[in-house]
């Protein structure tokens, strides 16, 4: 996902149960080891993800539905 083109956001869904969305790749970092990333989000927050932990990623079609 991280270098799919074109990027498309994606959501981790981690053990926990904690969605962690990645609005674009350059929020995102990866350690020399590629076991952990760093997904920075708005106001520096971020958040240290170790990759073992991960369960799913999701990825929306982009459409959006109009209600009447």
């Amino acid at each position: 996902m991280y270098n799919a083109a074109p990027f498309k956001p994606f959501i981790i869904h981690l053990a926990d149960g904690r969605p962690i969305p990645v609005k674009h790749r350059e929020f995102m970092a990866t350690s020399l080891s590629g076991r952990t990333i760093v997904v920075y989000e708005r106001e520096d927050s971020f958040n240290i993800i170790d990759l073992l932990l991960v369960t799913s990623l999701e990825v929306k079609n982009g459409r959006t539905s109009k209600s009447r």
